[in-house]
């Protein structure tokens, strides 16, 4: 199998490097190593071209990485065959050594159309990188427990045979798929998200096996990952409307509906913590909410295990993972109420 490499970047010249040589050190490299520079005005396409990648430098591009990525694929994929490979990653990410070669050993078996990676944080960011890292992990264990089963290719790096992109295109082409004639959607908030329903729809399989890792970069501050979580909660939930109710969605819909009564659980546990103290004067919560805060902190306990006694020791404190819990759930929240009174779509 022939594998392409291609790396949307804006402004990325800070990290660039790191990714390619990520690439170039892979047990199983890949044959072609294209940077996608889009709309950049720092120094991405130098780095980008002194560490031996291609570079295309995108024109008029006003669709962010899925536009940058269609300019590419709309050449290359006329010129690729069955053999074909479509590495896709981030400019902030990092392969671990065989994320290729494990990779293209689950392609070649000829049961799936993609192959996505699980990712852990990079170092950074503080406190809320911190939480960050716990949150990685805690989904790639999950991953792992399901034998690889994904719900999402993720962005950070998936392998797409070359014949699905084509697939996809003229699915859409026909009307079949939502979407203009492009392998990504430009008009949705989550281009990775919707290109896995898109694959689902046509009746392919994924997969996102242990073997097949890296590392990306965490948001620093709480407003960024404020607004790249409302980003991918909201785009998510308008990806399912896109789609509506289908055989490949109704798990989609059920995992918003446990996202909403989540929400709603979060906010009765609070309201029931004011109420003790305003009301009653001191701390009294109600057995069932007792029992519902053990499971809470022994669950964060198990589940960030990965990351050593320290911070399982740290997960343990009610407070520092309620603070993350509560923050994601008002992004949630937020997100059910843009979508559900039609606020534009912004990235």
């Amino acid at each position: 199998m022939r594998v392409t490499a291609l790396i949307p970047a804006h402004n990325e010249a800070e990290q660039i490097a790191e990714s390619i040589d990520s690439l170039r050190f892979q047990t199983r490299p890949p044959d072609r190593v294209i940077v996608i520079a889009d709309n950049c005005f720092d120094a991405t396409a130098h780095i980008a071209r002194r560490c031996g990648a291609e570079v295309y430098e995108t024109v008029g591009n006003a669709h962010k990485k899925a536009g940058a990525l269609n300019q590419v694929l709309d050449r290359l994929l006329h010129f690729l065959g069955t053999d074909d490979v479509i590495l896709v990653m981030d400019a902030d990410s990092a392969l671990d050594r065989g994320f290729v070669q494990a990779g293209l050993e689950y392609l070649a078996e000829g049961r799936y159309a993609a192959v996505g990676g699980t990712f852990t944080g990079k170092d950074g960011g503080g406190f809320v990188g911190m939480l960050q890292r716990n949150e990685y992990v805690r989904y790639a264990r999950d991953v792992r427990r399901l034998q690889g089963k994904a719900l999402v290719l993720t962005g950070t790096a998936t392998l797409f045979r070359a014949l699905t992109l084509q697939q996809v295109v003229a699915a859409r082409s026909a009307g079949r798929l939502p979407g203009a004639a492009h392998v990504y959607d430009v008009r949705v908030l989550t281009e990775d998200n919707e290109l896995t329903l898109a694959i689902l729809h046509l009746g392919l399989r994924i997969l996102a096996p242990s073997t097949c890792t890296l590392t990306t970069e965490v948001m620093p501050t709480w407003r960024e990952l404020f607004r790249q979580r409302l980003r991918w909660k909201r785009g998510a939930l308008e990806n399912l409307t896109d789609y509506g109710w289908t055989k490949v969605t109704r798990p989609y819909w059920g995992r918003q509906l446990l996202s909403l009564i989540g929400v709603v659980v979060v906010f009765l546990y609070l309201g029931t913590v004011v109420w003790s103290i305003a009301v009653a004067g001191d701390l009294r919560i109600q057995p069932v909410w007792a029992a519902i805060t053990v499971i809470f902190m022994v669950e964060r306990v198990v589940t960030v295990r990965a990351r050593g006694p320290r911070q399982m020791l740290l997960a343990g404190l009610l407070l520092v993972e309620m603070v993350f819990d509560v923050f994601l759930q008002i992004v949630q929240a937020k997100a059910f109420w843009e979508a559900a009174w039609h606020r534009e779509r912004k990235w």
